[in-house]
């Protein structure tokens, strides 16, 4: 005879009955799971042909509007183009030297804006010094650098660089900088309720909540740098797609510029979306619509 419980409710020892295939968990899990999944991935779908179509139109925009009477090379004239630079090796060795300054002078800046925007944040001190300069180098653009980074640094790489790496910290310091003042209060006093001290309030409160702003700030700061990066191949340039684009206007070459163009935009476009994947890795707690 079963042993009830307290409550006369039901046997101890009554087991559920099993569905085939595994145990209850993992059958009401699966079950749990797969309309989220499903409704995911045709969510997906559904963006990726939007973004198809959205290209196919811009295309077709741009074909009418050549044929319309608009100075613009027609779709055919600018993949000719692109195929005569990419077989003498002209349009790689552009775009090794664009993203290799991009790259350095992005990775630089972010890895100065972390930290000072972290410092700028918790810290009132180091608010105060720091803060008026940041407004204030905000205030400049980076193109109006460069007349004074040519007579500081020369014309070699170094001045290039620095303008890219002034464009994107200036972008990401303030989105690090916002993120750490924009930390719930209420979760902070609670870690120090618990007997957190400021150390590992820090580490396991504040960094993790202003992560999302960090990658915001890191995606404009990219933005910033490819935009910076016509501007800073004006320095003595020998290479690169700005300056290979700066070439070609005085000869009126508008296919070149094109590809220019749309080789930044597919350059920015893939770097930006590894960022938005590091986004979604790191802030999977965070909400989405």
């Amino acid at each position: 005879m079963p042993v009830l419980d307290t409550q006369g409710a039901a046997p101890r020892d009554a087991v559920p009955d099993k569905e085939p295939g595994g145990t209850p968990e993992a059958s009401s899990g699966a079950s749990a799971k797969s309309p989220r999944t499903s409704a995911g991935s045709r969510n997906r779908g559904r963006m990726l042909l939007l973004n198809a179509l959205s290209v196919v139109f811009g295309i077709v925009l741009w074909w009418v509007l050549a044929a319309g009477g608009f100075k613009l090379p027609t779709p055919p004239e600018v993949v000719s183009r692109a195929g005569e630079l990419i077989s003498d090796g002209t349009l790689a060795d552009d775009v090794l030297a664009s993203l290799t300054r991009v790259l350095i002078g992005f990775v630089l800046g972010t890895a100065v804006a972390i930290p000072v925007g972290f410092l700028m944040g918790w810290y009132a001190t180091a608010r105060a010094l720091v803060e008026p300069w940041i407004q204030f180098f905000r205030t400049i653009p980076p193109l109006a650098i460069i007349p004074l980074a040519i007579v500081v640094m020369g014309i070699d790489e170094t001045p290039k660089i620095f303008v890219i790496f002034l464009a994107a910290f200036l972008a990401c310091v303030i989105s690090t900088y916002q993120g750490v003042v924009n930390v719930d209060r209420t979760l902070i006093d609670a870690a120090r309720v618990l007997g957190a001290k400021d150390g590992r309030i820090f580490a396991r409160v504040v960094v993790p909540a202003s992560t999302p702003f960090i990658l915001v700030g890191m995606r404009v700061g990219l933005g910033s740098a490819w935009a910076t990066l016509v501007a800073a191949e004006l320095i003595a340039a020998q290479e690169g797609l700005g300056y290979r684009m700066q070439n070609a206007q005085l000869y009126y070459d508008l296919p070149t510029i094109f590809v220019g163009l749309i080789s930044i935009g597919i350059l920015g476009l893939l770097m930006d979306r590894v960022l938005l994947l590091a986004e979604r890795k790191l802030t999977g707690w965070q909400e989405r619509r």
